[in-house]
């Protein structure tokens, strides 16, 4: 009975949007849906940062409701006698409000996806001209149904942080994947074919920019952002001593090492090192790789982006440092990356487009209601 009123909270939270989308004076409304449900999914992104670092990934310690329930409102009692029984445990009636509320606008996005899915089928079944296939909806849907699963394991594996690390992965590449679809439905500024030369470039741009991503979630997940205390240097020494075997050992319980004991900090500075040391030779990549594209009209402010953001990024970064990890700054700095991924994936479909014979859509064009 409370799945289906999870149910019914998810898709009470998809009618706003989908109700704006419905009423906006627009003559592709799949079109802004599908954009919407991109922002959304990065407000998700950036709201799952949110919980792992208020420690409330296990506010409501079942999935997927909380206590047997829908809402921390009725598991109140429940909440409460968790709490008292361990007051600096990871139970308490603000995190599970915080955990519930995540699942609650995934819940929504998979609605829209779903939504999504319908509008697009039904196009295909009556030859209606909506510029994309229906098998790209139907894939994101089976993406978030492996990112619910990856959820839950999060909650009932303990935050391991392997688990936590594909679940924040799966949720970006949804959100990149959204961003690609979005940009494929939308029309694209005139083609200058020589940007088509650089298609290895952006693939290897986005390759590096992910494997940072990948990184810098193994950093979150096993809480090492503060293993280094200052900067440029890790602990007083460019190259500090470091644990690599321990550090990235991907199966293994959250705070312990593969053999069960309580993970050293040597591991911890070898997780952080790592991440703050690519980040270098993915800042510069990015950097050169923006400004060479500058050059293009069509690719200008997507490159623009990127350089802004990654400024933005090195400063947030190191801000963690220096401050002693401040919550909304590491906030921001999780959301800039997700900002940072739908620049580089933007980046790639329009060069992916800079060829010849390349079907262009038009600016305004009729799509199902």
């Amino acid at each position: 009975m409370f799945v289906l009123e999870l149910g019914l909270i998810g898709l009470c939270i998809a009618l706003l949007p989908l109700s704006w989308v419905w009423v906006k004076a627009d003559d592709n409304k799949f079109r802004k849906l599908v954009w919407i449900t991109t922002f959304m999914t990065l407000d998700l992104v950036m709201f799952g940062g949110f919980t792992r670092l208020t420690d409330s990934g296990l506010g409501c310690p079942d999935w997927p409701g909380c206590y047997g329930t829908s809402s921390p409102f009725i598991a109140h009692a429940q909440i409460a006698a968790a709490n008292a029984l361990m007051p600096t445990g990871p139970v308490s009636l603000t995190k599970a409000w915080i955990e519930m509320i995540h699942r609650y606008f995934a819940m929504a996005i998979g609605v829209l996806i779903i939504a999504q899915t319908a509008i697009a089928w039904r196009a295909r079944i009556k030859r209606l001209p909506l510029h994309v296939s229906p098998w790209w909806p139907t894939a994101l849907l089976g993406l978030i149904v492996v990112q619910g699963i990856f959820g839950a394991w999060t909650v009932t594996m303990k935050l391991q942080p392997i688990i936590v690390t594909t679940h924040l992965m799966l949720g970006l590449t949804l959100l990149g994947t959204l961003g690609w679809l979005a940009a494929r439905i939308t029309p694209l500024p005139a083609y200058e074919p020589e940007a088509g030369r650089w298609r290895v470039a952006a693939l290897a741009a986005l390759a590096l920019l992910v494997f940072q991503i990948a990184l810098g979630g193994w950093v979150s997940t096993n809480y090492a952002v503060l293993a280094c205390t200052d900067f440029p240097t890790c602990n007083g020494a460019w190259i500090p001593p470091m644990d690599f075997h321990h550090g990235f050992h991907l199966w293994r319980a959250l705070g312990m090492d593969a053999n069960g004991d309580v993970i050293t900090q040597d591991a911890l500075v070898a997780i952080h090192w790592t991440h703050r040391t690519f980040a270098l030779v993915v800042v510069a990549y990015l950097a050169w790789f923006a400004l060479k594209l500058r050059r293009f009209e069509s690719l200008r402010r997507p490159a623009n982006g990127v350089l802004i953001v990654i400024l933005i990024q090195f400063l947030t970064g190191l801000s963690n440092i220096v401050l002693q990890w401040p919550l909304a700054n590491a906030v921001a700095h999780n959301g800039g990356a997700a900002i940072l991924l739908l620049f580089v994936v933007m980046l790639n479909f329009r060069i992916a487009c800079s060829r010849p014979g390349r079907a262009v859509i038009p600016a305004r064009d009729t799509a199902p209601a």
